[in-house]
């Protein structure tokens, strides 16, 4: 089922993870609902300003939330979150997502850029994915950098140089 004109709901509930524990990762009604609403006012927009975006994973069935390592809690599991990926002829340029979100001033709950090269005291210029979430209503427009303590903890701040990446 196309969600909007580039993504579709089989990709919004696939996960590997699932497939291998056989764990039923679909979506309800009112689910289906919510998702559509994500692409329509995040995910879309962001693919007709950056091309191609690769969703890694998107809603999360509880069961699922909890065999990934993730809270029961996650926006993914109330189908409001996407991790994405934007790879163009090869090179992984996940900024250039973050980049489109902010110069498009799209609405959005949290943009979190995961890992890759940030620390506690830089902004990562190569982060591994983008957290995107997307809510109805409230939405804060928060944006986090994530990365591991000292001890391989995951931890979350405030982007150092909001806006100018």
């Amino acid at each position: 089922m196309k969600l909007t004109r580039n993504f579709t709901l089989q990709e919004m509930l696939f996960s590997a993870t699932a497939q291998r524990l056989s764990i039923d990762n679909s979506a309800t009604k009112e689910g289906i609902i919510k998702l559509r609403l994500l692409c329509v006012n995040l995910l879309q927009p962001l693919r007709n300003a950056v091309g191609s975006i690769r969703i890694t994973s998107a809603y999360r069935c509880p069961a699922l939330s909890r065999a990934v390592g993730s809270s029961e809690n996650s926006q993914h599991c109330r189908y409001e979150a996407v991790d994405i990926q934007h790879v163009s002829r090869g090179k992984m340029d996940n900024l250039k997502i973050y980049k489109a979100l902010i110069d498009l001033d799209l609405d959005y709950d949290q943009c979190i850029l995961e890992f890759g090269d940030s620390s506690a005291l830089s902004d990562p210029m190569f982060p591994n994915w983008l957290h995107l979430s997307w809510k109805v209503s409230d939405n804060r427009r928060e944006t986090l950098v994530a990365y591991k303590d000292m001890d391989n903890k995951t931890k979350y701040r405030p982007l150092i140089k909001y806006n100018s990446l």
